[in-house]
Formats: C-alpha cells, structure tokens, sequence
C-alpha cells in the first residue's frame, strides 16, 4: 500500500472512533498518527458537569392529612415533600465572569445547583436567567483558574464538517464522541418554542444536554441539547444550539435575566406547490405573510399580505415559517430588521424596528361572574408574581368592594397564582371566589360573590 494511502487510511480511523486510538501506533513510515487527544486535553476542563436538586411536594391521598385518620390505623407522619435530583453539563465560556452555559431543562425548578470541574472541584452556583423558550439558561461560579471554550462563528459551519460532542452522561464522568454535521437550520422538530438546530450524528447521550459541541480545532460551535431517539437508543440524530444562538441569548440573560423578545406584528404560512404556483413564483422558498397586526411595526414598514418573505437580516428563509418565527424570537424590543420580500414581480427591503409585545389581558368576567368591570393582565418582572387587576371600573360592584388598579391577585381559592393561566384553573365560576390582594407592601383577602 502507498504511504500517502496509508495514511489516510489512519486518519479516517482516527476520526471514526476516540476509544481505538488507544490500539493504533503512535507513528506510521515515521509521520506522527494524527489524534484529538491534544485538543480535547485544552477543551475538556471548559466542560463541567451540572447536578440540580429540588424539593417537591409530595401527592399524598387527603385522608393522610387527617390526624385521626392515621392515629386510628397506625400510619405514622410521612414527609411532605421529597428531593429529587438530576444531573447534565454546561460549558465555561467566560472563565474570568465564571458564565456557564447550559440548558434550561438541565437548572429548570432547581433550588441547588451544584458544578463540578474537571479537577474534581465542586462549586455552588448562581442563576443569572433562563429562557424556557430557546432552553437556554446562563449560570454564574466564583473560582480561579478556570478554562474557556473559545467561541467559533456558528454561520460558517459546514454540512460534512467534523465535530466532537463532550459532556457528561449518566453522571460517569466527561466523555467524548464524534461525528459530523449532518444538517444545519433544522427547525419545525417541536423540542423547543425557537428552533435552528444543529444536526450532527456524533452520540449525544442523557446527561450531555448543555454540553458542548467543538470543532477540531476545539472550539464552541455548539451547546447540546437533544436526542431523536424512538426507540430510546441513539440513532445518530442528536441536536445541538447553534453558537451565535446561544451566546446572544446568554448576553440578554446576563444583562437583563431575560431575553427581552419584540413583536414584528406579522403572520406567515409555509408555500405549498399551489401558493407557489398561484404567486407565480420561480423560487421554492421563502413564506407568504397571511396577517399583518393592526399599529404594529409590520404595518408600518408597508408590508402587506400577499407579500413573500425571501430573508430576514440577509439569511435566505428556506424553513418557511419556523425559521421566521426563530429569526424574530432572536431580535429584542428596538433592534431592527429589514425583510426581503418580494411582491408581485418586485423585489423589494423593507426594514421595521421590532415594538414591544402585547401583554396578555382578559376581562375578568370571562373567569368569574364576581370579577365583571375589571380587566386582569400579566405583572411585570419587578412585581411580585401573580394575575395584576389593570382596570376596575369606577361605581362598578368590584369598586365598591374595594379593588383598585394595581392591585395584584397572588391567592386564589387558597392556591398560590402565578399568572392567569393558573387562575383560570382554580376559578370556580358557580362559587364564591376566595382571593388574596398584594397592594404595596400590604396584603388582605376578600370574599366575592
């Protein structure tokens, strides 16, 4: 065999498989056998695993909660409530700030997190912020001598190009495996509320959620997060966060907490052959705007329905709708977006600042017959968290009852609200209503009915 042959040959069984290094020779005709192992030996300590746990409440049958029930068949006290615990990975990608990246489901509900190193150190850490939506959260440790992953540009990934997913599976310890970028901007998959997943078929296996995923030259190119799997086993479709994704929502946590998303105010839907056909349109991709949001920023820039959106900020939209709704979900209140669109036989950019999202409201009476004349709304992130009352109307029996403008329902029917959705399911519209009111720093409880 030819010494040039050979050598490819080893290559290509280098990058198949981590583990079978360890069997092959250190040189081959006196050239060094090519290895990852020196750039996983700079990348793996920027890797940590994540251990979570939470106390949550036990569902016991209410007759255990009758002392004479359990004096009379000898049940003695159980707990009420019990800790669970999880495990997953993040990725240090400011090793002097000490951010850590991960997933959101990986923190979700915790009351500890804990993070140990690659040397063995265990750290108590602080939460910044989580985005549910994108499953992204941003964690904080107080340490020296920490390692961070290099961040590479996400947009000039490759399909074909070789990555390395490291994490910490089943809590046994960092490990690594390999693959290649299979598809990139997969979207319309359903595991989160923003999608443009990276899609690779390196092994991404339980507890390498929030880990990361490199490049050969050992940078971040993205966090893992998901698994397409069946059967229950790896069939080599795991999914991972672009960078550029991640690293903008863990910007907006940092700062803010929370990743302050807009309104463009627009509708989509996908093309299907007979929209193309009926558009009279020579290209398969883009979405046909179906609404536009009367006083939104859409409406103001001109756009219309009829017209086709072909990219947003430069990207081609070749996912339809989802990619849209990604691409938006990304922006913040004030940032600015210019939309290719094209209508009729023209091509046009039309460019629209992204406006504040309306918040959700509801008449109270649509809840409960006690509650006609107010209108409930969502609190802010500096209220406590509750059902706020936006409106009372004046003279009205809530009025006369006491209720005001500001007022905030944190207890409803003596269950603990946090917005309306959880209202909706302790209201009892054939009942009286049980509330309690926070106004300042004073609360009180009133009776309607």
């Amino acid at each position: 065999m030819h010494s040039t042959t050979k050598l490819l040959f080893a290559i290509t069984l280098s990058l198949s498989t981590i583990t079978a290094q360890a069997t092959l020779p250190t040189e081959l005709d006196g050239t060094p056998m090519p290895s990852l192992a020196p750039m996983l030996e700079q990348s793996m300590p920027a890797v940590v695993n994540i251990s979570t746990s939470m106390n949550v409440q036990v569902q016991q049958n209410p007759l255990m909660n009758d002392p004479v029930f359990r004096r009379f068949f000898n049940i003695p006290n159980q707990p009420q409530q019990q800790q669970k615990n999880s495990l997953g990975s993040g990725v240090i990608i400011d090793k002097d700030q000490g951010y850590v990246l991960t997933n959101n489901h990986v923190i979700d509900k915790a009351d500890k997190i804990t993070v140990t190193l690659r040397d063995g150190r265990q750290l108590n850490a602080k939460l910044l912020g989580t985005d549910p939506e994108a499953d992204v959260a941003v964690i904080q440790i107080a340490a020296d001598n920490l390692t961070a992953l290099k961040v590479a540009n996400s947009n000039q990934l490759r399909v074909g190009d070789f990555v390395v997913a490291i994490g910490n599976p089943f809590g046994l310890g960092q490990t690594v495996t390999s693959g290649i970028i299979s598809a990139l901007g997969r979207s319309g998959l359903g595991i989160e509320g923003y999608e443009d997943f990276i899609q690779t078929d390196a092994s991404i296996n339980p507890g390498n959620s929030g880990g990361a995923l490199v490049n050969l030259r050992g940078e971040f190119v993205g966090m893992n997060t998901a698994i397409l799997a069946p059967n229950g086993g790896n069939v080599g479709i795991g999914f991972a966060i672009p960078s550029n994704m991640a690293i903008q929502l863990m910007e907006s946590l940092v700062q803010h907490g929370e990743v302050r998303r807009g309104l463009l105010g627009v509708s989509t839907q996908d093309l299907t052959p007979e929209l193309i056909k009926a558009f009279n349109l020579k290209g398969q991709y883009g979405a046909v705007v179906s609404r536009i949001d009367s006083g939104s920023p859409a409406e103001k820039a001109g756009i219309e329905p009829g017209d086709i959106i072909l990219a947003v900020n430069g990207q081609e939209i070749r996912n339809g709708t989802s990619q849209i709704r990604t691409q938006i979900g990304l922006l913040q209140i004030g940032d600015s977006v210019n939309l290719e669109i094209m209508r009729g036989d023209e091509r046009k950019t039309v460019t629209a600042t992204i406006g504040k999202p309306k918040r959700p409201q509801i008449s109270g009476d649509k809840l409960h017959p006690t509650l006609n004349g107010a209108i409930l709304g969502a609190t802010t992130k500096e209220q406590v968290e509750g059902v706020l009352i936006e409106k009372v109307e004046a003279n009205s029996k809530l009025w006369k009852t006491g209720l005001r403008a500001g007022d905030i329902i944190v207890n409803a029917n003596r269950y603990r609200i946090k917005n309306l959705d959880e209202l909706k399911q302790v209201v009892n519209p054939q009942a009286p209503l049980l509330i309690n009111l926070q106004r300042g720093g004073e609360g009180f409880f009133v009776v309607l009915q």
